[in-house]
């Protein structure tokens, strides 16, 4: 399962990626990650660093913590992580950001990776869940657009 959304912002790549990038961020924008913090003495955005997010599935429930890692980290271009059960990544998050000549497009896509869990739900109620991420993806641009523009 994986989906994609993007959002022209008036703004530099540079600036959109410094606060997409920062993790502590996100309880801004996210409609389901309502706080974040950086682990094992990381600051910031680098590659292999982690992080958790307290997340309220669906907006109300349940409340619960995810260990993620950072994938790629390419300041002004790319911002990524993958979502841990143990040391296992079970889903991906990804944003890209591409010069235009009045700002950026900003793109954020997740993907699942494939296994029997993924194929199973994809087939019982993973549309669903697709449908949810595409419209907290724009929310989540959307918020992130009001910052960078204001």
């Amino acid at each position: 399962m994986k989906a994609a959304v993007t959002v022209s912002m008036a703004a530099p790549p540079q600036q959109v990626w410094e606060l997409v990038s920062d993790v502590r961020n996100t309880g801004r924008f996210s409609p389901e990650t309502f706080e974040a913090e950086w682990l094992g003495g990381a600051t910031g955005p680098e590659l292999g660093a982690k992080f958790r997010g307290h997340v309220r599935r669906n907006e109300i429930g349940p409340v619960y913590w995810t260990t993620c890692r950072v994938t790629a980290c390419d300041p002004g271009r790319e911002f990524g992580f993958e979502v841990l059960i143990g040391d296992r990544p079970v889903n991906n998050w990804h944003y890209r950001f591409e010069p235009t000549a009045t700002g950026t497009d900003v793109t954020e896509s997740f993907f699942m990776n494939e296994s029997v869990f993924t194929t199973l739900f994809g087939m019982f109620g993973g549309q669903l869940r697709r449908r949810r991420n595409v419209r907290d993806m724009r929310k989540t641009l959307e918020g992130i657009k009001a910052v960078v523009e204001a």
